[in-house]
């Protein structure tokens, strides 16, 4: 069976028809359309739906997902040299977050980041709310040097 339907397609994957829809309106899948008109997914969109799936777990948007996968091209299988691009990507992506998760950690009693909120405690980090010219918010835990 080298094509599927949209259900066949879904059960294999356990997600809805509705979700494999919306991956096709984002561009994350592809599907084409049989002489009855329906709708029929080349097999590879299953490992194609479980590496969307693995990326949402790990935390990744669907716009992080899409350009992730857009690297591929017009190639849509998911070979084995494709999975190892993608998962180190992914692995200095989440290494990304962690660090920046642990600097958040370490100092959450102490700092909110410094700009979306003026704290008595912050005023070493943050006198007379300077930080506020750099933009709004926790302008401290957005730059990607700190």
């Amino acid at each position: 069976m080298a094509e599927v339907s949209v259900g066949q397609l879904a059960c294999r994957a356990g997600v809805s028809v509705a979700t494999l829809h919306f991956y096709e309106q984002k561009g994350l899948i592809q599907s084409h359309r049989n002489a009855g008109n329906q709708r029929r997914y080349n097999r590879r969109m299953l490992r194609r739906v479980a590496v969307i799936k693995t990326a949402q777990r790990l935390g990744f948007s669907l716009r992080e997902i899409a350009d992730m996968l857009s690297e591929l091209g017009d190639q849509q299988d998911i070979t084995k040299d494709n999975w190892q691009r993608l998962s180190q990507q992914w692995h200095q992506a989440l290494t990304e977050r962690i660090d920046s998760l642990q600097r958040l950690r370490d100092e959450l009693n102490t700092c909110i980041g410094c700009g979306c909120l003026s704290m008595d405690n912050c005023q070493l980090r943050n006198p007379d709310d300077a930080l506020g010219e750099q933009g709004p918010g926790p302008v401290l835990w957005e730059r990607k040097d700190s």
